[in-house]
């Protein structure tokens, strides 16, 4: 099957020197299309009877029920006694599953287990049925089968979603998709319920799974891509943002702002720089003050600063920290002052989801050895990276960035299928007086290990103390909330 990728970097609005893009891709994904072939056979029947449906869909349940493979009555089993509340929730465990693991014919895990998204720990059992209806439906004919169909959807989103992507590049004087060696994949899918836009960020890689809808949901699309791009700014000038969290008690009181806004305010400031950003970009209809009104407390100002970075030369990237320093809570005090909040919220078929952040001040020499031993820890170059946090705690003597190099070894411990020395270095950590978000995140994985073991009563403190950390993460207390409820262990 072919697969289309954007084109290179477009001078817009402003002339600024031209460089090869790196390639964005618009594809579909085999292990997205079995699993979920797999879950329309076990009785995933979400929007079945909405006009938004791809015929594929239809064409894909009816092909296998006469296929009469043994594993659909197994797989139908495992998806009822894995049902969740709602639809949407439902389909999201199982993208979860699909963007984890490798491709036919295994469908095993990319990651290890301390590693997986929360969503599908109790999903470790549907890689093995995955493997056998892989075969006994003969997935690989319907998969050629579906060719056609599929060429069709890349057909209609790939003029408007190239176009998106190069107003965003051209807008933010981003020279290429990529940031730091992270990648950025859309992937279509015609078997899932109508009108789904969901977004992942697993390590490097960014994901976008965008389901069937009347129109082509390239706004949401632009939505994530800007995320993308923005979300490492906010993660590298983090502890600058939070010299104004004050302000975030302004959007406490909105009641159309999505609690995960409410939650974190690194998020929420992101998302306002993208209202002002999007409400300058052709095709948009949202403007800033529905934005402001919505709870995106910071969207006006942005939107001011945009005026001044259009008039000079400089990228995004560059011009992002003094923005961000410009923030002066005083006055946006008595801006937000009088604001009257609408008490109904925009509606966006795109699923939001927080990406972890990593603080930083100002990069010293120390902070960017920390920047590398990271980045090569994301792409997987564990030896490297392992040298690289070794060379830090030799060349350091501060405790908290000990820490760092500590939680960094202990994870390539486990990964390494070493638990004993990753519970050691995660002890360390705990002794070297790490950052509240690397103390947090090593309370869960200790927590983890420990349910992994079997030692639920130890786990149990290890995620009240993660919860009970000031400066914890939104995702590090989330995982710790999933731990309390659930030991890592078990499977659903």
């Amino acid at each position: 099957m072919s697969r289309f990728l954007f084109p290179p970097f477009l001078i817009f609005a402003l002339a600024i020197p031209c460089s090869a893009a790196e390639r964005g891709q618009l594809d579909f994904s085999p292990s997205l299309f079995t699993v979920m072939a797999a879950i329309n056979a076990a009785g995933y029947d979400a929007e079945i009877a909405s006009a938004n449906n791809d015929p594929l869909r239809e064409q894909i349940r009816k092909t296998l029920e006469k296929s009469q493979a043994p594993v659909i009555e197994d797989l139908k089993k495992f998806f009822a006694e894995h049902r969740q509340k709602g639809e949407t929730a439902e389909l999201s465990q199982y993208v979860s599953f699909a963007l984890s693991v490798t491709g036919p014919p295994d469908f095993v895990f990319k990651y290890r287990e301390v590693e997986l998204p929360p969503d599908i720990r109790g999903l470790q059992a549907f890689g093995p049925l995955l493997a056998r209806f892989s075969r006994e439906a003969d997935i690989e004919t319907l998969w050629k089968q579906s060719q056609p169909a599929c060429e069709r959807a890349l057909e209609r989103y790939h003029e408007p979603v190239s176009r998106a992507i190069l107003q965003v590049n051209a807008y933010l004087r981003n020279p290429t998709a990529g940031y730091l060696g992270r990648s950025f994949q859309i992937y279509l899918d015609l078997l899932g319920a109508p009108n789904q836009v969901q977004t992942r960020s697993y390590a490097n890689e960014y994901y976008v799974v965008v389901t069937p809808s009347a129109e082509p949901r390239v706004e949401d699309i632009r939505h994530a891509y800007l995320h993308y791009l923005l979300d490492p700014q906010a993660t590298k000038y983090g502890m600058e943002i939070l010299k104004k969290k004050s302000l975030e008690d302004y959007a406490q009181g909105a009641p159309a702002l999505d609690p995960a806004y409410k939650a974190d305010f690194l998020l929420l400031t992101t998302e306002s720089l993208i209202k002002a950003i999007e409400a300058r970009l052709p095709g948009h209809s949202e403007t800033v003050d529905d934005a402001l009104r919505a709870g995106y407390i910071l969207a006006p100002y942005f939107a001011e600063q945009l005026t001044i970075y259009e008039k000079q030369r400089e990228a995004m990237r560059l011009f992002f920290p003094e923005m961000i320093k410009g923030i002066d809570p005083g006055r946006e005090d008595k801006r937000l002052a009088s604001v009257k909040f609408t008490e109904t919220p925009h509606v966006r078929a795109a699923k939001v989801v927080a990406v972890e952040r990593r603080m930083t001040t100002a990069p010293s020499p120390t902070d960017k050895a920390l920047d590398e031993a990271d980045r090569l820890y994301g792409n997987k170059d564990y030896e490297h990276a392992k040298q690289a946090y070794l060379r830090i705690l030799e060349q350091s003597s501060d405790n908290a960035v000990h820490a760092r190099a500590y939680y960094g070894l202990a994870r390539i411990a486990v990964l390494q299928n070493d638990p004993e020395m990753g519970e050691r270095l995660f002890q360390k950590v705990l002794d070297s007086s790490p950052d509240a978000w690397v103390q947090a995140w090593a309370h869960v994985y200790l927590g983890r290990l420990s349910d992994i073991a079997g030692n639920r009563d130890d786990a149990a403190k290890h995620y009240q103390t993660a919860l009970a950390l000031d400066g914890a993460s939104a995702a590090a207390r989330r995982a710790a909330q999933q731990g309390m409820q659930e030991s890592f262990k078990k499977q659903n």
